[in-house]
């Protein structure tokens, strides 16, 4: 008696990988990653560079973990998952940056792309960066990242003590292409900081550049927004299949912009705190997540009689 073996083909999300700080109030680090590697329908790992004492008033307090735990915890994940992006965020201080440093110059295309995040000062303003760690990011891990992501302020430091903080989106160009002649593969200048109602991103490399453009949403809540777009970049190459020989696509850089502007819209007039109004609340990362439940809750009222129909709210 011959048996039919019967085969079928396992999908799987592909792996993004965070290596950054947590934020026990999880609205940025760490915390933040993961839900937008969730979100945006990847599978998300995570190694921790730093532990923070923060919620959305702010930070009251920042340690580094040990650079050979940081170390153990990247050769764990590398070990067993083949990653196709990797965001880097927090690192705390000059010890912890090398030691991530020294693992991405030995198993470089294991990280599949890379993402910096230079995260140096939190939303409310708290440094989460040690002074000596900077050099570490300008002259080590700029240039092996795909990608660099610095709001005005980072970009400024970046680029050295004497440059001053762009000012327009003219000065966003200028200083994105500053930073490609300085060692990044491509660099995503955000213009957060600036005030206008237009919010502005530029995206530079050896190809040309790109400017992004977006309604300016006006609300307290953007903690961890920087946290939030850069693992939505690396969630949308490893979606959209940029590749370290594609680098990283301006598709992929405007699909992450697009998701954060949903996120921060659909949380914008949250009050989680207990204080809203002071501090920075979250956005709302799973806004896609409810739209879809929203969807398939009104397809299946209207597939129903008046009498099976039922009332539906969310938030």
């Amino acid at each position: 008696m011959q048996h039919t073996v019967m085969q079928h083909t396992v999908q799987q999300p592909p792996v993004t990988f965070s290596i950054a700080g947590s934020d026990p109030s999880g609205g940025a680090g760490t915390q933040a990653d993961l839900k937008t590697f969730c979100a945006l329908g990847v599978y998300g790992a995570a190694a921790l560079a730093g532990l923070t004492v923060q919620n959305t008033q702010g930070v009251r307090q920042a340690v580094a973990v040990d650079p050979q735990l940081v170390r153990d915890q990247i050769d764990a994940v590398l070990d067993d998952l083949p990653i196709a992006a990797t965001k880097l965020g927090m690192l705390s201080n000059a010890a912890v940056a090398n030691a991530v440093a020294d693992v991405i110059e030995q198993r470089r295309e294991e990280f599949g792309l890379v993402v910096l995040d230079p995260v140096m000062v939190a939303t409310s303003g708290d440094r989460l960066l040690e002074e000596d760690a900077v050099d570490i990011i300008r002259t080590r891990l700029m240039s092996l990242a795909d990608i660099v992501t610095p709001n005005l302020p980072e970009t400024a430091v970046l680029l050295g003590d004497d440059v001053p903080t762009a000012r327009n989106a003219d000065d966003l160009e200028q200083q994105a292409r500053a930073l490609v002649s300085a060692g990044a593969r491509s660099a995503l200048v955000k213009g957060g900081h600036l005030d206008d109602d237009v919010l502005t991103d530029v995206l530079a490399s050896a190809e040309g550049v790109t400017r992004f453009a977006s309604p300016r949403i006006r609300t307290r809540n953007t903690h961890g927004t920087g946290c939030t777009l850069s693992s939505a970049i690396a969630a949308s190459t490893a979606l959209h299949g940029d590749t370290r020989a594609t680098g990283v696509s301006p598709e992929a850089v405007a699909n992450a912009r697009d998701y954060l502007h949903r996120a921060i819209e659909a949380g914008a007039d949250w009050r989680l705190s207990r204080h809203p109004e002071s501090g920075h609340g979250p956005v709302d990362h799973l806004v896609d997540q409810q739209r879809r439940r929203l969807n398939a809750k009104l397809r299946q009222q209207s597939s129903a009689s008046p009498a099976e129909s039922t009332s539906y709210r969310y938030w």
